[in-house]
């Protein structure tokens, strides 16, 4: 499993706990920057670099972080074939990932701590999809957004 991480300013102190988690857990994680939180950059850049990542096939999942985890999951959202939640407990990470099949995770610097936030991860990449009747939900969900990327 490769994971690509991205965030703005806001996020980038939890984007870098998050790295570090992965890798001590032998997870390959690419990240996607920025690279220091001293200058403030906009999160759009990132949640589309890191959507696209994914889209393309580049990282098997993303996890992306700002602020409050809306805005930066806002543009990842644009990205055709993205599914990203925003979530601040283990519960919503374990569902969004059993019945939605999302392939991103959006977190909120500002929101959540860091031991939640490294719970929600661990908790995220260790759901599977569980098909069956959430396969026919997410399909409706592909075909609005085919419907609407005309």
């Amino acid at each position: 499993m490769i994971i690509g991480l991205g965030s703005d300013h806001g996020g980038y102190n939890l984007k870098t706990e998050i790295v570090k988690y992965l890798e001590e857990k032998g997870i390959k994680c690419v990240d996607f920057g920025p690279n220091n939180s001293l200058e403030s950059v906009d999160y759009p850049i990132y949640g589309e670099t890191v959507a696209n990542a994914v889209k393309n096939g580049e990282v098997d999942y993303g996890i992306v972080c700002c602020g409050t985890g809306i805005g930066i999951s806002l543009a990842a959202n644009k990205i055709p074939g993205i599914r990203c939640a925003v979530v601040s407990d283990v519960f919503s990470a374990k569902m969004s990932k059993a019945h939605n099949n999302v392939n991103m995770l959006s977190l909120g610097e500002r929101v959540l701590g860091r031991g939640l936030a490294l719970e929600i991860v661990e908790a995220w990449i260790n759901t599977e999809f569980e098909g069956d009747r959430h396969s026919r939900r997410v399909d409706m969900i592909k075909e609005i957004e085919k419907k609407y990327s005309k």
